[in-house]
């Protein structure tokens, strides 16, 4: 798959329940797109058809569950998704949680199931059984000055693939929020670049507007695992553009 052949790979985030603009933005070249189950209204029926039609495209794809709960990444996982983002993680508990909840025992505690589309409605079952626990990609939010706080032995949790940064909560818990120039918060990703070095996990960051210098220096930073922002803020900031320009 495209993010074991990169250095570093680019997707972004999918807020709507619409085929057409996961379809469009599938084959716009991003590495890989995440659903957002978080702050959006999709529902597991229409989070199947989203994971369908950009698995259909050959990207990988992650949803961001919207809880650190059994059922929710059970059912996520078992629509056939690559890997979960893991919102508001605060300590290595909830790591352990959320990847005990994703894989199959051993490892885990995931229920074994045969008959959804991850596992090819059963007739792919042994073969998905096979590699699942090597290739389910767990990925833990670092949205929360406490996640900071406790990073190292976070970082420590076995078969975790990685952290991405969620600037606006980090920034919110710090009292700051939005204020990503504030030292306070300048701090605290100084401090998760450096513990992030001793790792070998992917190192991740939103950068939620569609700014490409703002993606060019995470890249030049150290970021591996990059969202560039979001399929509204794209749609809105082209509209946008394209109208001052005829003004």
């Amino acid at each position: 798959m495209k993010l074991k052949n990169k250095k570093y790979s680019i997707g972004s985030w999918i807020t709507l329940d619409n085929i057409a603009i996961a379809e469009v933005m599938s084959k716009s070249g991003f590495d890989w797109l995440c659903i957002d189950l978080e702050h959006t209204v999709i529902d597991f029926k229409e989070l199947q058809s989203l994971i369908a039609i950009i698995s259909y495209n050959n990207l990988e794809v992650f949803v961001r569950v919207g809880a650190n709960d059994e059922l929710i990444i059970k059912k996520v996982l078992d629509a056939g998704a690559n890997g979960i983002i893991v919102p508001l993680i605060k300590n290595a508990d909830d790591v352990k949680k959320a990847i005990d909840f994703s894989l199959y025992p051993p490892k885990g505690v995931r229920g074994v199931n045969k008959l959804s589309r991850a596992q090819g409605y059963g007739f792919d079952f042994e073969n998905y059984l096979k590699k699942v626990n090597k290739n389910t990609k767990v990925i833990a939010q670092i949205e929360h000055i406490s996640a900071i706080d406790n990073l190292e032995n976070i970082l420590k949790v076995k078969n975790l693939y990685g952290t991405i940064i969620g600037p606006y909560d980090l920034s919110a818990s710090l009292g700051i929020p939005g204020q990503f120039n504030h030292p306070k918060f300048k701090m605290a990703l100084s401090e998760y670049k450096t513990l992030t070095k001793k790792f070998k996990l992917k190192k991740g960051y939103h950068v939620t507007e569609p700014n490409i210098d703002d993606v060019k220096n995470k890249v030049k930073e150290g970021y591996d695992f990059i969202g560039f922002s979001w399929d509204t803020f794209f749609l809105g900031q082209s509209c946008k553009d394209n109208l001052n320009k005829l003004k």
